[in-house]
């Protein structure tokens, strides 16, 4: 069994949301606090993806993890940065997911001619913070106390990469969708693709499972809350 990363579309909103839900569930790294349901998730995608990429990992079309980006600011001299985010599924772990998804997100948005990636963190997240660094990042502040969830104030850190040089008068961004047909993304992605390892059987076989387990969990605290 191969992986495959891919341009995500509205089909993969609910293997995204089984990746994204106990994140806003159960921790402080997203600051939501409510789910979004899968139409949600989908309506997000669908707003941005003509133009920010959203990428999935799959194995037999089970969404094994995803990275976004989206734009840093509406106002237009930002319009060469972006947010990213990475996701990657409880069972899918340190098999490589999410470095290949970030390595294909970048060349992506190099393509594309944007010039800085920016990642928020919730702190203390060790992991997190050494994973982004090991891609380049570097820190460049941190918001003290400025979200409250589950019961704590937390701070957010702030790390920033740079895609590529900023000298002189930069182009616009090249919309995604404008760069479907180009070569060089497809050979990107097909790339990217080579970069999950392990035992991907076993891993699709868990990430079922944990995904059955989370729907019953859910279907019953509905039922209670009903």
């Amino acid at each position: 069994m191969k992986t495959q990363i891919r341009l995500a579309t509205l089909r993969d909103a609910a293997g995204i949301r089984a990746i994204y839900a106990p994140v806003v569930r159960e921790t402080p790294i997203s600051f939501e606090v409510v789910p979004p349901s899968v139409e949600e998730l989908g309506a997000r995608l669908g707003k941005t993806i003509d133009r920010y990429p959203w990428l999935v990992c799959t194995a037999r079309e089970r969404v094994l993890g995803y990275a976004y980006a989206g734009g840093h600011s509406e106002r237009a001299a930002y319009q060469w940065s972006v947010n990213v985010s990475v996701y990657v599924h409880a069972r899918a772990r340190r098999i490589g997911v999410g470095r290949a998804l970030y390595d294909t997100l970048f060349s992506v948005l190099r393509l594309q001619g944007f010039v800085r990636a920016y990642a928020g963190i919730t702190l203390p997240n060790e992991a997190s913070v050494g994973f982004h660094e090991s891609f380049g990042f570097t820190s460049v502040g941190i918001f003290s106390r400025v979200g409250y969830k589950m019961g704590a104030w937390h701070d957010v850190g702030y790390w920033q990469l740079t895609l590529q040089s900023s000298n002189g008068r930069p182009s616009p961004p090249r919309p995604l969708l404008s760069l479907m047909e180009n070569r060089s993304v497809q050979s990107t992605l097909s790339d990217g693709s080579m970069g999950v390892g392990r035992d991907i059987e076993a891993v699709v076989k868990a990430v079922d499972a944990q995904n059955l387990a989370e729907a019953t969990r859910e279907t019953e605290r509905s039922e209670f809350t009903n």
